[in-house]
């Protein structure tokens, strides 16, 4: 009977560790988050595993090679042998996934109302009311704009909560 087993990595040896667990005749399973960011003024994607320092291998017969692999600090172990990782959290992670990458639900920073501050940007300093998020990195904002409110769209990363 096989099942998940949760493999603990050597830094920065994620790679290595796949690749010769794939070699010995194993199923891997290491869940990439997609991390979409501002560096610079430029919008760059990053992929860091999920559980960082960790993958998940099947176990089906015998499990002492993968212990062994290059790259693999240890096996997750529970009394002598590998713990069990159960099929649903194996799913669960599989659920939301898009495109191979697993993207979480983001949970709203702001409530609609709330007064934030624009910290770059043409309308930086200047004091606006959250709207709501109108993509994956923009906001929408009220602003005090002569003599009345103005929408205005807004990077997310680039307001603050006002206390």
């Amino acid at each position: 009977m096989s099942y998940w087993a949760a493999a603990q990595l050597a830094p920065q040896r994620d790679k290595l560790a796949l690749h010769c667990l794939v070699q010995a005749g194993y199923e891997t399973y290491a869940p990439r988050l997609r991390e979409r960011r501002m560096v610079r003024g430029r919008a760059v994607t990053r992929t860091p595993l999920l559980f960082p320092g960790y993958l998940f291998v099947l176990i089906e017969l015998q499990w002492h090679a993968a212990r062994w692999a290059p790259g693999v600090v240890r096996l997750v172990m529970d009394a002598g042998v590998p713990a069990r990782v159960p099929d649903g959290v194996i799913a669960q992670v599989r659920a939301f996934e898009r495109d191979g990458l697993v993207e979480l639900p983001q949970l709203p920073r702001f409530k609609r109302g709330d007064t934030v501050r624009i910290l770059r940007g043409p309308f930086c300093g200047q004091l606006a009311l959250y709207q709501e998020q109108t993509g994956a990195e923009r906001v929408a904002v009220l602003l005090a704009v002569l003599g009345g409110q103005r929408r205005a769209t807004v990077l997310a990363d680039a307001i603050e909560q006002v206390p």
